[in-house]
């Protein structure tokens, strides 16, 4: 095999934790001897053991690290965060070589975990599948690069671009758009996300959950933006099901898995930067308009999902304009999908 193959393996392993590493990236390890592979792991959960930890620990015979190579997407960490530096780990079972995908652009380990291994006299190699290992972890990255979460916008639309009927005051609920089998592809979405953001007209409309029930993955973290307070208690926000931050001008305070956080002014730069002073890697907005609409607006948006349903509504609130082809889309069941991406 070659070490492409080996490092596709990596990533391969690495997506089975993407529902719930975040904030830490998806890492996936593998460790060859002689041709062989006598171990693999991938990081499971955040806050436990790591890729290259795990795939130690599937080793039977540890005298077989001695001299063996491990493959890794991502440069190992050289920190003590929840866990131990991976990097030592690698040094004391004697690996004579390190293969690593990319580099971690994160500044507590941007090349101090190379450094340490090369130090230690193993030889490292950089880039293997570089762009495909960047790209798995698209999240993390421009989370470190850019001091903002990942922005990923999802709305379901009508054919002639409708989002919601015109309501009468006192007229709640969903008017689904979308067909049943797209339920479960956006509950996978989101359990893909670190956080997932509203606005209060959506919160109070449509009266959403906003947790993975169709899909088998990890609740986001619940973002509402109510700069009033308008929106009542007894919504589905407030449950218990998944922790909730709400911006607000009014008051800072914790209670339960409710946090509202008093900010100056609820635009999209401010909201950001509370995000990712939280360590939040990734949001999807999902409404309401005006709140896609900021976004497009202000630019800080990376990706866009548009479902479009066969319905008309024929009037309306009218769905957001991204003023750009879609990268690509496709048939899901009754419905089409298309994928935006900011550039």
């Amino acid at each position: 095999m070659k070490h492409e193959d080996y490092m596709q393996r990596c990533i391969d392993l690495a997506h089975l934790g993407s529902s719930w590493v975040a904030p830490n990236p998806m890492v996936g390890c593998v460790i060859v001897n002689d041709g062989q592979i006598i171990g693999e792991g991938y990081h499971q959960r955040y806050g436990e053991a790591h890729a290259e930890v795990n795939a130690i620990a599937a080793v039977k015979n540890k005298e077989q690290l001695v001299g063996a190579t491990v493959y890794v997407n991502l440069e190992p960490c050289s920190h003590h965060g929840k866990t131990p530096p991976c990097s030592d780990l690698l040094v004391s079972s004697q690996i004579a070589e390190v293969i690593i995908g990319c580099r971690d652009t994160n500044k507590l380990v941007s090349g101090k975990g190379i450094e340490k291994l090369l130090r230690a006299g193993i030889k490292v190699q950089e880039g293997i599948l570089e762009t495909e290992c960047r790209l798995l972890n698209k999240r993390f990255f421009n989370f470190h690069e850019k001091g903002r979460p990942y922005v990923i916008l999802k709305w379901a639309q009508t054919k002639d671009g409708y989002l919601d009927r015109i309501r009468s005051n006192e007229e709640k609920g969903i008017n689904w758009i979308s067909c049943e089998e797209t339920k479960a592809l956006v509950h996978k979405w989101r359990s893909q996300e670190h956080g997932i953001l509203v606005g209060k007209h959506t919160a109070m409309n449509d009266n959403p959950t906003l947790t993975v029930r169709e899909f088998t993955g990890r609740n986001p973290i619940r973002i509402l933006i109510d700069s009033q307070l308008q929106v009542k208690e007894n919504i589905n926000l407030y449950s218990d099901d998944a922790p909730t931050i709400i911006f607000n001008r009014l008051k800072d305070e914790k209670k339960d898995n409710i946090e509202w956080v008093k900010i100056k002014e609820t635009s999209t730069k401010t909201i950001l930067e509370e995000l990712y002073k939280r360590n939040i890697t990734s949001i999807m907005v999902e409404g309401g308009s005006r709140t896609l609409q900021y976004f497009i607006i202000d630019n800080v948006w990376d990706e866009a999902y548009v479902i479009v349903g066969d319905v008309l509504f024929h009037e309306g609130v009218k769905a957001p304009l991204l003023n750009r082809v879609p990268s690509h889309s496709h048939p899901f069941g009754t419905d089409t999908i298309y994928y935006f991406k900011r550039r």
